[in-house]
């Protein structure tokens, strides 16, 4: 699978958890939008759990992570697979998986992200996002706090 389409029905959300403060930040494009390496569709909603498609392929979250940090020149120890963090989003092209990443850094990667075109935001930060970004934001946070 090349680079390319191996997001056309996937994306991640990147984030960075201080161990210590358990300060949550989430990188945001410059375009604004907290999915990488694309926006979600316009039109996109999130779906609920008991809604979610049997995915026949599927797409190991890792692959997904190896694929970014080939398109932001990460090193490939910085950005990890959360486990356990799987939601749909329904778009009008069909559903969309998105994966978690984490920062597995001491400090916040914020001279890196400005470096890539992105900043890191907390959650107050972010709001007025699509409603399906603020959902999936919110199922993120309450994961990474129940972690």
């Amino acid at each position: 699978m090349s680079l390319n389409n191996v997001f056309n029905n996937h994306r991640l959300l990147l984030l960075y958890k201080g161990d210590i403060s358990a300060l949550t930040l989430f990188a945001q494009h410059s375009n604004g939008s907290i999915c990488f390496p694309e926006p979600l569709p316009l039109l996109s909603s999130a779906l609920e759990p008991e809604e979610f498609e049997e995915s026949k392929v599927s797409v190991h979250p890792s692959m997904l992570v190896n694929a970014m940090n080939q398109l932001l020149q990460l090193d490939n120890d910085l950005l990890h697979a959360e486990p356990g963090f799987y939601e749909q989003i329904d778009t009008p092209g069909g559903v969309i998986t998105v994966y978690m990443a984490r920062f597995k850094l001491l400090d916040p990667p914020h001279k890196l992200m400005q470096s890539r075109d992105c900043k890191l935001r907390t959650l107050p930060e972010l709001r007025g996002r699509p409603p399906a970004e603020m959902e999936l934001l919110r199922r993120a946070y309450v994961k990474m706090m129940e972690g």
